[in-house]
């Protein structure tokens, strides 16, 4: 009778373009068409073909690599601030690979470099958090952004990427699209880099910015593997399981549960590299993995879990309960409080795909 019971019905339904594991290798390929077709209509992308390049701002050395700042302009009225950090040798006759490097929630860019930061953002994980800086030390050139509405992308009268979030979408945009757009541009620009390997470019997130590396690998071919840093499970079904639990708007785009879920996407991304190092539902995974096989490269699809389900005895296997509360999820979905970047298992993982001694 209620309006949240008909919301929990079609959340539990089988989304128009889910992945079926029963599909023949060229059913997969066709499906896949159609999911990257549809996910570019929902990410709402503007017109950007004609902004300017990126301008450098600044250039300084490090022990090992240098860190220049640039700006880039997508679009009319944006700029967009982000850190490069390059390992000493990377030229024209010794190019790099490179990575897309994306930061939790309001996690500062400069905080990924491992350089002083101006934000309010609180570093509970030291070392663990300068994912650019770890990837720079392997060899790789890295790219660290600040997610939008966040750190310099915010504006001293309005601090709040929640409120920012609504008012995208009110205009027919959403801020995952946003965020997913900026890391485009800096791609196409950072491809014709001399330095670059253009053929060995990956998307690492966090968190935040987990799910931007993922649309950009799965619609990029240019993107060779991604690195999903967090717990990877239905997010329908979380929602369904948790009773409709309150969820930030930056996490919504119109019309796209209609149609897929991340783990879906997921499987659309195969048979390309796909790291996921916190976790999640086993049997998410498991659709996963049926992708990867289908294409017949098990081997690029990799999951690592939380230190505290470390042991596969203590992993979560059962069918999910409905009507949980959302601060119990976790225990139902191999994952608990220790969510930072996983540079021992990302690194190593990442600089053997890329084949970086």
């Amino acid at each position: 009778m209620s309006t949240p019971g008909l919301v929990h019905h079609l959340l539990s339904q089988t989304p128009e373009l889910a992945f079926d594991p029963d599909m023949s290798a060229e059913e997969h390929r066709k499906w896949k068409r159609q999911v990257k077709r549809k996910l570019r209509d929902l990410l709402a992308f503007p017109d950007g073909a004609n902004e300017p390049a990126p301008i450098l701002i600044s250039d300084e050395p490090r022990d090992g690599y240098r860190i220049q700042k640039w700006e880039l302009y997508p679009e009319p009225y944006s700029v967009v601030p982000f850190l490069m950090l390059i390992p000493d040798g990377a030229s024209e006759s010794n190019c790099a690979p490179a990575v897309l490097c994306m930061p939790g929630s309001q996690q500062p860019k400069e905080a990924m470099c491992g350089e002083p930061w101006n934000a309010s953002w609180v570093n509970n994980f030291g070392e663990h958090e300068f994912m650019a800086k770890h990837f720079v030390r392997a060899g790789f050139v890295a790219v660290a952004f600040d997610n939008p509405g966040t750190c310099e992308l915010a504006h001293e009268d309005n601090r709040c990427h929640f409120r920012n979030a609504l008012q995208l979408i009110w205009l027919g945009r959403t801020y995952e699209g946003l965020s997913t757009f900026h890391k485009l541009c800096a791609l196409r620009w950072l491809r014709t880099l001399d330095s670059v390997d253009s053929t060995r470019i990956a998307a690492c997130g966090h968190s935040l910015g987990a799910k931007p590396a993922l649309l950009l690998g799965l619609l990029e071919s240019s993107v060779k593997a991604v690195i999903w840093n967090g717990m990877a499970s239905d997010w329908r079904k979380r929602d369904a399981v948790t009773n409709l639990s309150r969820v930030a708007p930056w996490h919504y785009m119109p019309g796209f549960a209609r149609y897929f879920d991340y783990m879906d996407l997921m499987a659309a991304l195969a048979p390309k590299p796909l790291l996921i190092t916190e976790g999640g539902r086993l049997d998410d995974h498991l659709r996963i993995r049926k992708a990867f096989k289908l294409n017949g490269v098990s081997s690029n699809f990799k999951v690592t879990f939380m230190p505290n389900f470390a042991d596969p005895g203590k992993r979560y296997r059962k069918k999910m309960p409905e009507g949980i509360r959302p601060d119990g999820y976790g225990q139902y979905a191999n994952y608990d409080g220790d969510h930072y970047f996983k540079e021992d298992v990302a690194v190593p993982w990442l600089s053997k795909m890329m084949g970086v001694v």
